[in-house]
């Protein structure tokens, strides 16, 4: 299904959580951003529909004080105290507070408004954005403070008639983004030399471009670790060996893992058949499909839906 949109947002908030409205036509030359304060949702969450697992057409970022739990994409993550949030409008997810003793905020914003000024920040390149990363960050006490600093300093200026906001609040954006990116864990495996580090970087940049898959007729366009090298101009060993060195898993096994994780979302989140699963998927057969999943899972698709 496609992204919800940003109207989805304010529709169902309306003026809580004294957020800037969204007007017709506003920041149309700059993208959109926005920013609201966790407590001033809370007194309506009973009255409101849970929210729904899905993607939105927008980024966003939460600093989040309570206890609730987590999904995104294939992973639940349960937060019991301090943790940042990172959200891509690629990855389906959803929010649920355990109770309503919650406090935080988040920001919600386009591509376009972090490419609005100079030297835009290219987000879907970035860790802390990467659908199989890590986009939950316990934060110590002191780290919380530094952030919930910054998230002060923005709701105070989107109120603000400086002239000059947005500019400004890029900028704290900006801050935001790299502290998430300073608290992502190590990566294991050793720095790469630069050129094979692009040409990782550039696979897996193509491999989530064939995702998500939004109605059961679509197709993956690539689908073999050749396709991936042909699209790439490399040979397909070449491929396979800077893949092994820069990230310890050959081409296939970055391919294995994909699907399954989107084969997992699609079992979960919808209705489709699990024909059509393995059609849009690229296996040749529903017996191939669920052999593959059972082997990556430990469960066939049917009881894995159940």
């Amino acid at each position: 299904m496609p992204p919800l949109p940003l109207q989805e947002l304010y529709t169902k908030f309306g003026p809580a959580a004294g957020a800037v409205p969204l007007l017709p036509g506003a920041q149309r030359e700059i993208g959109h951003f926005n920013l609201f304060d966790i407590a001033d949702l809370m007194p309506g969450y009973r009255t409101r529909p849970p929210m729904t697992f899905d993607r939105r057409a927008f980024y966003k970022i939460s600093l989040i004080c309570g206890r609730s739990r987590i999904e995104y994409a294939d992973q639940v993550v349960e937060v019991a105290g301090k943790a940042l949030w990172f959200v891509t409008h690629r990855v389906p997810y959803r929010w649920l507070p355990h109770d309503l003793d919650q406090t935080g905020f988040f920001c919600v914003f386009t591509d376009e408004f972090m490419q609005a000024g100079k030297g835009g920040l290219a987000l879907d390149e970035l860790a802390v954005f990467q659908p199989g990363g890590c986009p939950v960050l316990r934060l110590s006490d002191e780290e919380h403070a530094r952030i919930e600093l910054l998230f002060s300093k923005m709701a105070s200026e989107i109120k603000s008639d400086y002239p000059y906001k947005y500019d400004l609040l890029r900028a704290y954006l900006t801050e935001l983004v790299h502290l998430g990116q300073k608290l992502q864990p190590a990566p294991a495996a050793a720095p790469a030399p630069p050129a094979a580090a692009r040409l990782a970087a550039r696979f897996a940049e193509l491999l989530e471009r064939q995702f998500p898959l939004d109605v059961p007729q679509q197709r993956l366009r690539l689908r073999t670790a050749a396709d991936y090298a042909d699209h790439l101009a490399v040979h397909v060993n070449h491929l396979n060996r800077v893949l092994k060195e820069t990230t310890g898993s050959t081409t296939s096994e970055h391919l294995a893992s994909r699907l399954a994780q989107e084969a997992k979302l699609l079992l979960k989140h919808t209705n489709w058949a699990v024909a059509e699963i393995a059609d849009c998927l690229g296996f040749t057969d529903t017996a191939h499909f669920c052999h593959f999943f059972k082997r990556r899972t430990g469960l066939p698709p049917g009881d894995f839906r159940q």
